[in-house]
């Protein structure tokens, strides 16, 4: 069933969705319309490159049988295959590169894209080591003396430089994988999902999507937390879910692919890189808790996605306010 004319003017009203080319020129609303009156068509192409050029990746890594096969080359190379495939899209469809969201926004969305990931993890860790379902590792600080050659600087302060230092300067790298999926899920496909089923059905769908996109590493290489495959899988789509709809607000509230970009970085480098490898299993427990594959971090993040969905309310042009 094909969407009204009207619902199409209201998501993609220019004055809402701030888009712009290279050169800083605005897209108009009528122009925009007429590049996505074919929007299913567009996003069946950009799914089949995206499949094709991932499908690659997937049997390089899943032949070492580890993400991180290749020495980090083969992992990079999947989380560009969206951006890529985003990319030949508008290329063959002849859809604006400025429709993707160039725009940098207002800092605040780039802060609380930064932002927003430390604290849900914040949280999850929290409630995990303080309920004894893991704990902060004893040898941390050790660790952390031997690695960046502090020898003799106190735990606190071995443990808070580490914090802030790989905090900060890791970034760099994770925003610059990041993009590459961003330019693909929220940058070309979220748009067009929320012009289509609105603003819940477009960021529960691009998380169905996402999600799958990520079962092949799940199921049959390494990235899961060693429990069962329906548990880490259950957990994982919960946590997809939930960053797809803050994704999607933030989107479509700051006009801008880079806010999702930030979010999307500061996600990985907070739980993959710092939070997680900062605690020691107690028990069997352990990994039914911690990481994107336990429960702790999927149920805070549901918390604050739910939050969007019952407040945001759908203004003018789609956007999204609360």
């Amino acid at each position: 069933m094909l969407i009204q004319s009207s619902s199409v003017d209201r998501v993609l009203d220019a004055d809402a969705v701030h888009i712009a080319g290279f050169t800083g020129n605005p897209i108009s609303a009528t122009e925009l319309k007429m590049k996505t009156t074919n929007t299913w068509g567009q996003v069946g192409i950009f799914l089949a490159l995206m499949v094709a050029i991932s499908s690659v990746f997937y049997v390089l890594m899943i032949n070492v049988g580890q993400v991180d096969g290749g020495d980090g080359a083969y992992v990079a190379g999947l989380m560009w295959a969206p951006g890529l495939a985003a990319l030949l899209t508008c290329r063959f469809c002849h859809i604006p590169l400025g429709s993707l969201g160039w725009t940098w926004g207002a800092w605040r969305w780039q802060w609380l894209a930064y932002l927003i990931p430390l604290t849900y993890a914040a949280l999850a860790y929290g409630f995990i080591w303080s309920m004894g379902f893991g704990r902060i590792d004893p040898n941390l600080a050790a660790t952390i003396r031997h690695t960046f050659g502090w020898g003799g600087v106190p735990d606190a302060l071995a443990i808070g430089g580490w914090f802030v230092l790989v905090g900060t300067t890791g970034m760099v790298g994770g925003a610059a994988r990041a993009l590459g999926e961003e330019i693909g899920w929220r940058g070309f496909l979220a748009p067009r999902l929320n012009a289509r089923l609105g603003f819940k059905g477009g960021a529960i769908v691009t998380g169905f999507i996402w999600t799958a996109w990520h079962v092949p590493l799940l199921l049959f290489a390494d990235y899961n937390n060693g429990t069962p495959w329906w548990y880490s899988l259950g957990c994982f789509t919960l946590l997809v879910l939930g960053v797809s709809v803050i994704m999607a607000w933030m989107r479509l509230r700051s006009g801008s692919l880079w806010p999702a970009v930030l979010l999307h970085a500061s996600h990985n480098l907070f739980i993959q890189n710092l939070f997680t490898p900062a605690t020691s299993p107690i028990g069997l427990t352990t990994p039914y808790a911690i990481g994107e594959f336990g429960f702790a971090v999927p149920g805070v993040i549901l918390i604050f996605a739910i939050g969007i969905l019952v407040f945001a309310k759908e203004a003018r042009g789609g956007v999204l306010s609360v």
